[in-house]
C-alpha cells in the first residue's frame, strides 16, 4: 500500500501482477493548451553489477508454507560481518525508530517474533546517533535466513504527474476517492474456516456483488457522485501512479497535491507487463516501466484495452501530513524502506539484501506491502521521489540473498537450540 501500498506496489509487479489504468470517460477539450508536465521520458538507470553473498545451504520454502516460521529458518552471518555502509545504517536506523511503536504493538503474522522481543532494540534506538547506527544493529540483532534465502527485488517510487484539484482543459482524467458503497467484509466473522480472508464489494438490492471493475468505472459508473478528489492530465501517468500507490500531482500553478492509497475495488490484479510479453508486444529488454509506457502511448486504443484487462482499480485520498505512508502506517523513506510480504517478514524489521546489482544492496526496513510482493524473500525497494528515483525504480530487477535482522535470541527460542 497503506501507501500502496498495497504496494503498493510496485514496479516489478508490471511483469507479474500489475495495477491499473485510468482513461477518462469524457473527451478532452479540443484545442486545450497542453498542461505543464513533469518529465515523462526518464530512461532506465543501467545497473552496476555486483556479486551477491551466498546463502547458507537450505531447501526452498515448501509450497505449503504460509509463514516464515513454516518456511524454514537458518542462522545467517553475524551482522558486523555484513558490508553495511555508514550511510545505509543511518537511513535504516531512522526508519527503524519510527517503526518501533507499531512494531511492538502489532501481532507478527510471520510466527517469528513477539512485540516484547523488539523492546530492547527500540528502547536503545531512541537515543542512538547516526554515527553509531552500524554498531547498534550489530549489538541488538542477529541474521536469520528464511528457506533458501534466494531473494528477488524490484523497485517503486513516489511519482509526480501533472494534475489539478479542479477539472479544466487538459486535466480530464478523474482521480477518485473511496466510494461510500465500497464495503469490506471479513469472512472470518462468518466461519472459522475463512479466518484471515476478506472480500470487497457493494450491495445491489438484497445481494452482495463484486464492485465495479476498471471498465465500468472508466465508462462512468462513479461519475457525478462527487468522488473526484483531483484530475490528472495523462491517463498513462496516472496508470503508473496507481501502481506505486501514492504520488504527487503538480498543479498548473506549480503547487503540489500529495495523494495516497485509500482503497481498492476488490477485483483481481492482472499484470499487463507479463501479458504484453506473452503476446509478443514487448521484447524482454523493453519490459521496464519506461518501455511499457512507450508502447501504451504509441498504441492508445490497444493500450486502453490492455489496461482494462486488469479489473483492479485504486482509490486515493489527499495526504496532508508526513508521507507517503506505508502499510505499517508510518512514512516510508527513500533508499531505506522496502515492501515485503508480512507473512514472511515482520513489518518494521530490518532486512539485509545482497544482490546482483549494486544499488539494491544494503540494509533496508520492511515498512510496506504490495499486491505483487508475496512469499519468502520477495522485496520491493523504495527509492523516494524525483528523476533518479524514477530511473532506478523503473528498471529495478535484482536477484541475490536476503537475511532478516531479528532481535538476538529469536532463532534459539524458535528452534530450541
Amino acid at each position: 500500500m497503506t501507501m500502496r501500498v498495497w504496494g503498493v506496489a510496485a514496479l516489478a509487479a508490471l511483469l507479474g501482477a500489475c495495477s491499473s489504468g485510468v482513461v477518462p470517460a469524457s473527451r478532452p477539450a479540443t484545442g486545450a493548451p497542453p498542461p505543464s508536465r513533469p518529465s515523462t521520458s526518464i530512461p532506465v538507470r543501467q545497473p552496476v553489477a555486483a556479486t551477491p553473498l551466498a546463502p547458507a545451504p537450505a531447501p526452498a520454502a515448501p509450497a505449503t508454507a504460509t509463514t516464515a516460521a513454516m518456511a524454514g529458518l537458518t542462522a545467517g552471518p553475524r551482522v558486523d560481518d555484513l558490508p553495511i555502509t555508514m550511510a545505509a545504517a543511518a537511513r535504516a536506523l531512522g526508519a527503524f525508530k519510527i517503526s518501533c511503536a507499531t512494531l511492538m504493538r502489532r501481532t507478527d503474522a510471520t510466527g517469528l517474533t513477539r512485540g516484547e522481543d523488539w523492546r530492547p532494540a527500540c528502547d536503545a534506538a531512541r537515543t542512538m546517533q547516526d554515527r553509531d547506527a552500524a554498531t547498534f544493529f550489530a549489538r541488538y540483532f542477529e541474521t536469520v535466513q528464511i528457506a533458501d534465502g534466494k531473494a528477488f527485488a524490484t523497485g517503486y517510487y513516489e511519482p509526480e504527474i501533472a494534475g489539478s484539484r479542479t477539472r479544466r482543459p487538459g486535466y480530464e482524467v478523474p482521480v477518485y476517492g473511496r466510494p461510500a458503497d465500497l464495503i469490506d467484509v471479513d469472512l472470518g466473522t462468518f466461519s472459522d474456516a475463512l479466518k484471515g480472508k476478506s472480500i470487497r464489494g457493494r450491495v445491489d438490492g438484497t445481494r452482495f456483488v463484486p464492485y465495479h471493475d476498471r471498465t465500468a468505472i472508466e465508462q462512468g459508473a462513479l461519475a457525478n457522485r462527487g468522488l473526484e478528489i483531483a484530475w490528472a492530465a495523462d491517463p498513462v501517468e496516472l496508470f503508473f501512479l496507481q501502481i506505486q500507490g501514492s504520488g504527487r500531482l503538480r498543479q498548473p500553478d506549480g503547487s503540489v497535491m500529495r495523494i495516497g492509497y485509500a482503497s481498492q475495488n476488490g477485483r483481481d490484479y492482472t499484470g499487463i507487463g507479463k501479458l504484453m510479453l506473452d503476446r509478443g508486444l514487448l521484447e524482454r529488454g523493453q519490459a521496464s516501466m519506461q518501455g511499457i509506457m512507450a508502447y501504451l502511448r504509441a498504441n492508445p486504443e490497444q493500450g486502453r484495452a490492455i489496461m482494462r484487462e486488469n479489473k483492479s482499480y485504486v482509490f486515493f485520498r489527499e495526504l496532508t501530513g508526513p508521507g507517503p505512508l506505508g502499510a505499517l502506517g508510518v512514512p516510508v523513506t527513500g533508499l531505506a524502506s522496502v515492501a515485503a510480504d508480512p507473512k514472511f517478514v515482520p513489518l518494521g524489521a530490518p532486512v539485509f539484501l545482497s544482490m546482483d546489482r549494486q544499488d539494491a544492496n544494503g540494509l533496508w526496513v520492511a515498512q510496506d506491502t504490495g499486491g505483487a510482493i508475496k512469499g519468502a524473500n520477495r522485496f520491493d525497494t523504495f527509492w523516494g521521489a524525483g528523476d533518479d528515483a524514477r530511473a532506478i525504480a523503473g528498471g529495478m530487477s535484482a536477484r541475490g540473498t536476503a537475511w532478516l535482522l531479528l532481535p538476538k535470541g529469536t532463532l534459539a527460542r524458535l528452534t530450541g537450540n
